[in-house]
Order: structure tokens, then sequence, then C-alpha cells
């Protein structure tokens, strides 16, 4: 890079950032090329240069560049410092204007990036450790010694020194370090409010050990207000276990990791990981985890109080479940102790001593009514300071959430640190305001009450009813403010989820027991699992149909994946589609189950829009949706998202154009005894054939013979329905990676080729993450699909792959070969009339006569004969489909085999 384009990219204020100086508010620096007792290096960020006054500095008469003030800085030569600048460039990239052929800066957003400015900024904070008192006080309260342990604090002075630095100033604000507050400061510059203000720092880091996000923790003594993350919070503290690791140590907090860290002896014989918090462990903690393959026990170090043995009781039998080898085991830590409060009343030898002596989780049954519960879900709450940065997502905790009283809606209640505040008849519907009428009240003292309007987002108002509420009431002013800026958490959380629940975007699953989680763990890594499947359908309520209910449940189970699969089961009046697509549902997760017996003309388009996001859709017949209905599903079926430009009322009562938005994906199961006219949605889905044959009928009587005797336990049948939803809830939507994608193809007899070559991939796909607790991932966390994967997608799919080859549909194929069968015992020149097809397939007669006319309309049958005297037919085209059959499979087995 050239010396030009380097003085291009990187600023005065990131080097004077990088060396740990603190310019004043005049951009003066104590030079660090002499000894100066009073400031007499001057910054002059216009020019990117800096300049010192003294006589007695060996760069006095010399304008410095970047360059030349690491060169200086450095002690080194001038090759070198262009070097070390190279280095330090990384957080923009140069794009050169061609008409005025000057540099314009764009920002850089790739993980690099951001990591090398985090790593900047946070170098600036360890070196401010060194000056700051209050600091250095803390950390010695906790026992932390900063010499030890990579720690640094934020005294909300880092962009002091730079307000003319427009990048810095762009990246702090992007990152979340930065609140735009609106304003001036009293010598006219913009104001900002800092983020992490008067806490100590720690880094987190990615796999490959570059910091991606930062955590602060408060060294005020406020008890609501102390672990704060920058938005879109990734890695982990202190780093990606070593791939080596053994002995895995999990702590509740970051400063308990920082404790043990700083024991040599605990160091050296075991790796530290932190949670973040008693629900944090997140899906990065369990990729770095599943990635320790020489890992032989994990121990947990919680806190000795009731969240610590419930996230005990939660974690130890999923990691049990997932690695059944490893030895589990728990810190036995003294009651309302934590790692760094023992080692604040004790010697060190206690956390060894207490490492030594831990105990191996016991797994047993509990009942459901009082074993903790869990998710795996990898969002986990993150805590943000009360001056959040716009667009930063807020979680609060079930504790700050609990503060805020919504009983009465139109009246809602908050106990601040300094004073009580109660809402009047708040609205949901303002996203770019928080509008209230506010009434505050000193605590204990309600006779004297304030009563004013405002809105929240409003720096001006707040900061007048804060001053109005310290002069009226006596309270402090300082202790308001925060207390309001606490409460504005609250009323926007509180908001947003009225709005999801508005939208059907709730965010409530059910959860899974760790004793259920467990036994689902243990069937989900069974090597013949979709075998074991189709076993526990079988018991679950479909009798026969071997192909066809695997099938069925492992389109219905692609509901919450990438790719979602749809299935159409075609069948006469009474073959018994409908039962089949009403049990396989039911082994699906109740709150993700939409079942339709009749959908109108708009009624999808007018849905929220995330009504059907990730949701199973099951039509009781094809014939009950309307033309637009029809069009609407289609849609979420191809293109997972509906559309529409559409009058709409606004609040004023005028009428406006418009759009609704409808989003998908969405997986679906419907039933047609007509599948012949339903050719868009033929060619979407997979065809699935009920079967109508003699034997069949006779599994489904004896069946419910059985039933109306008492002979089927219908409890036993709930509770593998209930099982199964279990699995279901347990798997995780991966992206999958097919290495054999290219080796199988299909037969190019197929209808529409194109779209079932992409069916078949997706269905292998679904194969595969039914088995993700099996299956292997790939540097990027990608499932590997596995020939055993691609095995059993052949076999199921092989009949819906004839169908789709096949000119007739499976209910008309099947009586056309039972046809065959009775007139080629006759001779194939043999004429027969209708009473002689009823008594030689068994169908009704309407449904004879539909299947008969479909037949000659194909010409597969000749017609003869008069209506007032009786038809009779002759067989004019003798398919082989049995023929047909053994080559299609063949060339699918020949494929299978080569792989």
């Amino acid at each position: 890079m050239e010396i030009t384009e380097i003085k291009q990219l990187l600023s005065l204020s990131e080097v004077i950032r990088h060396y740990g100086f603190k310019a004043d508010k005049q951009n003066r620096l104590h030079c660090p090329f002499h000894e100066d007792k009073t400031p007499s290096m001057q910054l002059y960020y216009k020019t990117q240069t800096a300049y010192c006054f003294s006589s007695n500095c060996r760069t006095h008469g010399k304008s410095m560049d970047v360059i030349d003030f690491i060169m200086y800085k450095e002690n080194c030569s001038k090759h070198e410092a262009i070097e070390k600048a190279n280095t330090l460039v990384g957080n923009e990239k140069l794009i050169v204007n061609k008409e005025r052929n000057k540099p314009v800066y764009v920002e850089e957003t790739s993980v690099l990036a951001k990591s090398q400015f985090l790593e900047n900024l946070f170098q600036y904070f360890c070196n401010a450790i060194h000056n700051s008192k209050p600091a250095q006080e803390y950390l010695q309260s906790r026992c932390l010694d900063y010499q030890k342990t990579k720690v640094g604090y934020n005294s909300g002075q880092f962009h002091h020194g730079a307000r003319k630095d427009e990048t810095l100033i762009a990246q702090c604000l992007e990152y979340g370090l930065l609140l735009d507050k609106g304003n001036k400061s009293r010598i006219g510059e913009k104001a900002y409010t800092v983020f992490g203000k008067w806490c100590i720092c720690f880094a987190l880091r990615n796999a490959e050990d570059h910091i991606t996000s930062l955590y602060f923790r408060s060294t005020l003594s406020d008890k609501e207000q102390r672990h704060f993350y920058i938005k879109d919070r990734s890695g982990l503290y202190p780093n990606y276990p070593n791939p080596n690791t053994t002995k895995l140590i999990l702590t509740e907090s970051i400063i308990d990791a920082a404790t043990l860290l700083q024991q040599e002896e605990i160091k050296t014989n075991y790796e530290v990981l932190a949670l973040y918090g008693t629900n944090g462990l997140t899906g990065e903690h369990q990729k770095a985890i599943r990635d320790l393959v020489q890992l032989k026990e994990i121990i947990f170090f919680l806190n000795g109080d009731q969240p610590g043995e419930k996230a005990v009781a939660k974690y130890a039998p999923m990691f049990k479940s997932e690695y059944p080898a490893l030895t589990i085991t728990s810190v036995q830590v003294p009651e309302d102790e934590d790692v760094n409060s023992l080692l604040q009343g004790h010697t060190t030898e206690v956390l060894t001593h207490l490492i030594d002596t831990r105990k191996e989780c016991e797994f047993t049954e509990i009942e459901p009514a009082e074993e903790p519960t869990f998710s795996f879900s990898s969002e986990e709450p993150v805590h943000l300071l009360p001056e959040v940065p716009q667009g930063t997502e807020i979680t609060v905790t079930e504790k700050e959430n609990s503060q805020l009283d919504v009983n009465n809606p139109y009246n809602l209640k908050y106990q601040g640190n300094e004073a009580f505040y109660q809402i009047k008849g708040f609205r949901v519907e303002q996203p770019d305001s928080l509008k209230i009428t506010l009434q505050i009240a000193p605590i204990n003292r309600t006779s004297n009450q304030l009563t004013t309007k405002l809105d929240l987002y409003e720096y001006k108002q707040v900061e007048s009813t804060c001053r109005l509420a310290a002069e009226k009431l006596s309270l402090r002013k300082e202790a308001v403010e925060a207390d309001l800026q606490r409460l504005t958490n609250l009323l926007e959380h509180y908001r947003d989820s009225q709005q999801y629940k508005a939208q059907g975007k709730t965010t409530n699953k059910t959860q899974v027991p760790p004793a259920t989680a467990t036994r689902c763990f243990e069937f989900l890594k069974q090597p013949d699992l979709i075998r074991q499947i189709n076993e526990l359908i079988g018991k679950s309520g479909i009798i026969g149909e071997e192909t066809n209910r695997i099938l069925l449940f492992v389109i219905a189970s692609s509901y919450k994946m990438p790719d979602t699969l749809h299935g159409l089961i075609q069948g006469s009046s009474g073959s018994g589609k409908t039962r089949l697509q009403k049990v396989v549902s039911y082994l699906m997760p109740d709150e993700d189950v939409k079942r339709y017996t009749r959908v109108t003309d708009n009624s999808f388009y007018n849905q929220d829009e995330y009504f059907f996001v990730n949701k199973l859709l099951c039509f009781e017949d094809l014939d009950g949706l309307k033309e637009d209905a029809q069009l609407a599903v289609r849609e979420l079926q191809s293109n997972e998202i509906l559309i529409t430009s559409t009058s709409i009322k606004d609040s004023n009562g005028s009428i406006r154009g418009g759009e609704r938005t409808v989003r998908g994906p969405i997986a679906s199961l419907s039933c047609t005894t007509k599948g012949e006219i339903y050719e868009d949605n033929v060619s979407r889905s997979f065809l699935i054939a009920v079967d109508e044959s003699r034997t069949q009928t006779m599994k489904i009587i004896d069946y419910q013979n059985d039933l109306s005797a008492g002979l089927i336990d219908k409890v036993e049948q709930k509770k593998i329905s209930a099982f199964l939803q279990n699995c279901i809830r347990l798997l995780k939507p991966y992206e999958v990676v097919n290495p054999f994608a290219n080796k199988i193809r299909l037969p190019e007899e197929a209808h529409k080729i194109r779209r079932l070559n992409e069916l078949y991939q997706s269905f292998v796909k679904q194969i595969t993450l039914l088995n993700q607790y099996q299956r292997k991932q790939d540097h990027q966390g990608r499932l590997i699909t596995q020939k055993e994967d691609l095995q059993t997608a052949c076999h199921i799919l092989f009949e819906s792959i004839l169908l789709k080859v096949d000119e007739l549909d499976g209910s008309l194929r099947q009586f056309y070969e039972k046809l065959k069968s009775f007139v080629e015992k006759k001779g194939r020149d043999y004429a027969f009339n209708r009473f002689e097809v009823r008594e030689a397939t068994g169908v009704s007669k309407t449904q004879q006569h539909y299947y008969l006319q479909k037949l000659v309309m194909l010409e597969y049958l000749k017609q003869s004969g008069f209506a007032n005297r009786g038809f009779t037919y002759k067989i004019s085209h003798w398919d082989n489909m049995s023929s047909l059959r053994t080559r299609i499979k063949d060339s699918l087995d020949n494929q299978l085999e080569q792989l």
C-alpha cells in the first residue's frame, strides 16, 4: 500500500488511541517524546498532523504525520513505521471518486474491520486502567489483578479527543458505543451519550481469536443495572477452548471465569469458559463444546443459589444426552456464594479444594410439575445500559420486567429507585415516539404528586421533567433521570411484546422437560431412526400405509426448516386419506399446525404478517379452497411471501393505497379426490396415493373392530404422539450440504423433472435434518448428508416418483391394474361390461363411471355400444407398468451402489 494511501486510510486519532494516549478538550496532549508536565503537543485533525511546541522535544520544529508519529514512538526506521501503519489500517477501505479524482472513504462492514476497531478500542480501555484509581480500587475489591487479567476501563472519555474524527464517531455509533443525543454541548460540539460508562470491560472472542464483542461490568453500586453487552453480541470469554481440552469448567459469569484464570494451577489443568448468566448457554457455547473431540468432563462451577442449582439441573441432562460418554460434574458452592466472592473471603486454595471435591451429577426422573424446563434456543437475554443506542435490540430480564405492573393496561405502574411512577392510557401504536402521561410520586409520600405529558424519546423533555420533579417533590434529579431511562426500556419491551402478540409473531414455544428431552435425544441418536419413527407412527393409529405414513411425516416435519416440503394425498371418497393426514398432523407440535376445512378468497392475504411463518398447513380437501386462496397457497409454497396492493384506512379515516405482506415459509398437507384438476398444486408437491387394496381394507376393518372392542390403548397412542411432538421440538433448523447431490439422476420421463429434482433434493435434506444428532458438520456449521440419507430418501420416495412418471393418478392407476388383471385372465381381446368391472374391482357405481370415462378419454379403453343398451369396453393400451417400475428401481439402485 502506498504512503499516501496509508495516510488517507489511517487517522491521527486512531494512532493516538492505539498507543493509549488521551487528548484534552483543546486537542492537546502530553508529548510522549520528552518529559512534559503541561500539554505541549497540539493535534490538528483537519490536516491529520501533530506538532510539539517544546524546545526540549526531539521533534521540535517538525510537523508530524501519522507515520512520523509511529516512527518516533516506536524509535524505528521510516520503513518499519510504514509497516506498522499498514497493520493498523483495516477499519476502512478506499474508493476513488473518478469525477473529482478525490478519495472517498467507505465503511468496511466485514468481521475483520469490526474486530480491528474493537481491538484498538479495547487496548485503549486496557491502557486506561493504569490511570484510573476508581477502576483499580474496584478490581482490588473483586480480587482481580489487572496485571494478570486482560481487562479495561471505560471512563466515558474515549471519544473526546477525536470529536472531529468522523470515522471514529461513525463506528462508535454503528457498534452501539455512542448514542447521538441530537443536541450540542456547552462548547458547541455535538453531544453523545456513552455506552458502558464507568464500567470495567472484557473482550469476547470468536474461533479465530478476534474480538467480536465487548462486555461491561458496572463499578457503581447499582443492583439493577450491572451487566451490559454491545449490540449483536457474539464471541466467548476468555476465548474458544483449546481443541485439545479434556476438562472444561463452566462458570456463571465472566468475572468468575477471570477469577479462575488468575489461579495458575486451575489454568494449567482446566480450560475455563464463561456462560452469560444461568440462562446464558448460547448456541455459540454449544458449538464450541461440540468441537472438543478430546473432551472427557464438563464441570459446572455456578453460584450457590437456587438459580445456579436450576441451571445445573437444566443443562446437565442436555449435555449427558448429547455426549453420553462425558462425565458431568458440579462444584458444591456454599450457599449464596460464587467463585469471586469465595476468593474475597478465603485464600486461593478454597477454589482448588472445591474443584477437587466436585461431585458427579445424578440423572434421575423428575415429575414434570417439579422439574425445570429448557428450550434449545440461541437467543439469550442481553442486558443493556439505560443509555441504549438506537437500533439496539433490547431484551429485558424477568426481574426488570416484573417491575412494570401491567395488570391494568390503562394504568401501568413502575417502582423506581427514587420515586413511584404511573403511566396513564399507554398506547402501543407509536413506533417512532414514546408519548406518555406520567404521574410521579415520592416513595411513601403519595400525597405530593407531579403529573405531566412528555415523550421519553425527547431528551430535552425528559431533562426538563426530571428537573421539575426534583424541585417540586424534593427528589434527586440524576436518580429520577436514571429511573426514567429504565422505564423507557421497560415500556419499549412491553410495547414490542404487545405488537408481536397482535401480529402472531409470538416467541413463546412449548418447552421440553429435561427428563423427556433426555429420552428424546437417546431416540434421535438411534442409527435406524427413520424405521423406528415409522413403527411409532403405526402405533399412534395408522394401520398399514408403511411408506405413505413415513413420507407424510418427513414432509410435515419440514415446516421449521429452511427448505419446506408439501404433500398431496390422492384417493377416492372414503379411502381414508383425511385420516392419514389427520394422524400425521397430530404428531407435529400443536402450536405449529394450522388445520383448515374451508378457506375463503382473501383470508390468507388479510392474515397478520408473521401468522404463517414456519407453520404446517393442513387442508382436508382442496375443493374447500377458493381460486384466490389456492393461488395464495401456491405463492406461499414457492415464494414464501404474499404482497398485496390494497386500500387501507388510516387513523384519520382516510382511504389510501398501501401494501399488506404475509410471510412464510410453510409446509403443507392436502387431500383431494381430483388430483388431475390441480396441476399447479401437484407440481409443487409430493404425490401420495392412498392404498385402496382389499388387503389394506381388511387391516382397517380389523383395527376399527379392535378399537370398538376396547382392545386399542388410546392413552398409549397419545403418549406416542406427545413423544414424537417433543422430538420435533428438539430439532434445529440447519443448513444442509449434500456432497452426493450430483450423483443421483431421476427418470427423465417424469413430468416437470426440474421441479421434481428440486423436491427430491429438499427431501434428502430433510432426512439429514431428522438425523441431525448423528450427522457431522462442516467448518461452516452445515450438516453433511451421508449415503444412508440418499438410500432412505429413494426408498421412501419411489412410489411418489412413479406417480410423477405415470400418466394416471394414484387411485386411477390402482383401478386400471385391477382391471387389467381381470381381463388378462379372460384374454386380452375380451370385451367386458360395467357389471363385470364392478365385480372385479369392488368400486362403487359412481366411482366406476368416473374411472371408465377417464380411461376412455385417455384412450386406455375403447368404448362401444349405446347408452340405452349398455356399453362394452376393451383395453386398447396395455402399458407395462411393472416393467417401468423395475427399470426405474434398478436405475436408482445402481446409482446408489456407485456412491
